[in-house]
């Protein structure tokens, strides 16, 4: 009895050491030295869904309910002029981006609900317009996703622009897990590629498929609330929620099937499955994916040398577990997480500004800056 016992001393002792060695490790590879402190710069948002960054300095943030706030100098000034929101469930106004020839040509693009179109309830649309002291002005729908209804789930959207100046968007599959995200001839699951005054690219992969959507530039998508583009490769990435498990990273590419809901590393929600695979000839598998899902919304890709240590990483907002996430890169592949402010809040964004200090919205709260501290 004795010999077993001391047997399981020195296997447990054998195990902890090569768990601390191997934790070493981990931290020898990837150090994070720096100390950093949120600030709250902007109070008393109930959800604020996007920030956007004037030439100023000022920022501009999509309030969910409706509302366009600027805040400049210390001050909140809502801006006239916002289109009809429809706000349902996770419906309402979302993200918000600036072209990237703002400073010569005002364009600013929303991402919202609304409930024009066929069909009752509402869905995804983007719109452009120009500011003019604190109202919209030149207001322009470039792409509205029917038919219309009234599930209240699955949205998208983000808004990103890539190297070419073509404009990238994302819609959620609407609830309609069985019909729309793998039907080329339907909107919602899908991303979109338009160019920046919304005509369709003559390139689009499907311009020439018969009554297909011909915006559509990959599909098979669930909720995609995170879009970057990758400032070391010029790809389009997203990140999109999976259901019980399966929230993914995947590299957005022309014509490209992301398989959803024909595989998946989720279940559904109440435990059951609904597919029994996780790839399939044809369909592409994700950078990443985390199980359990952790609910991402916002997504960042550090560039700033404002936070060395972190230069080249992904932070990802978690609406679940209520903290940012650090994701590390090597060769293409995530090595590493991190949560950085545990327990702030649910994020539903994460920024880097032109002056290089990152910025998180969260729900409830308002935005914060990351102060880094040597």
């Amino acid at each position: 009895m004795k010999q077993i016992h001391f047997i399981i001393v020195v296997v447990f002792i054998s195990f902890y050491a090569c768990a601390q060695q191997i934790e070493s490790e981990v931290k020898a590879e990837n150090p994070t030295n720096i100390n950093y402190s949120p600030q709250l710069v902007v109070a008393d948002i109930h959800i604020p869904w996007g920030m956007a960054f004037l030439p100023d300095g000022s920022m501009l943030i999509t309030e969910k309910s409706g509302t366009l706030i600027h805040f400049k100098n210390g001050q909140k000034t809502t801006i006239n002029g916002v289109p009809e929101i429809y706000v349902r469930g996770q419906g309402g106004f979302m993200d918000i981006k600036l072209h990237p020839d703002y400073a010569n040509n005002g364009w600013i693009y929303f991402s919202y609900a609304s409930a024009e179109g066929e069909g009752d309830g509402g869905n995804t649309a983007i719109m452009r317009a120009k500011l003019s002291g604190n109202n919209l002005v030149e207001k322009q729908v470039l792409y509205k996703a029917n038919p219309n209804t009234k599930k209240s789930q699955h949205f998208g959207s983000r808004i990103e622009f890539d190297n070419e100046g073509y404009l990238y968007f994302s819609i959620g599959e609407r609830g309609e897990r069985d019909i729309n995200p793998q039907d080329i001839t339907r909107d919602c699951g899908k991303i979109y590629r338009l160019y920046d005054d919304g005509r369709i690219p003559e390139d689009n992969p499907f311009v020439n498929t018969p009554n297909a959507k011909k915006a559509i530039y990959s599909y098979g998508h669930r909720n995609p609330q995170g879009m970057i583009k990758n400032h070391e490769t010029g790809e389009i990435w997203v990140h999109e929620h999976g259901p019980q498990g399966g929230d993914e990273i995947n590299i957005v590419q022309k014509g490209k099937n992301f398989g959803w809901p024909v595989i998946s590393y989720g279940i559904n929600y109440d435990g059951t499955s609904f597919t029994d695979i996780t790839e399939k000839e044809g369909m592409e598998q994700p950078l990443f994916y985390w199980v359990p899902s952790i609910a991402p919304s916002g997504f960042a890709m550090v560039t700033s040398a404002k936070y060395p240590d972190w230069k080249g990483n992904l932070l990802v907002g978690s609406l679940k577990f209520q903290y940012l996430e650090r994701l590390v890169l090597s060769d293409g592949k995530v090595i590493k997480r991190e949560k950085l402010l545990d327990k702030i809040g649910r994020v539903r964004d994460v920024v880097q500004a032109p002056d290089g200090y990152i910025y998180v919205a969260v729900e409830g709260k308002g935005i914060y800056k990351i102060i880094p501290e040597k």
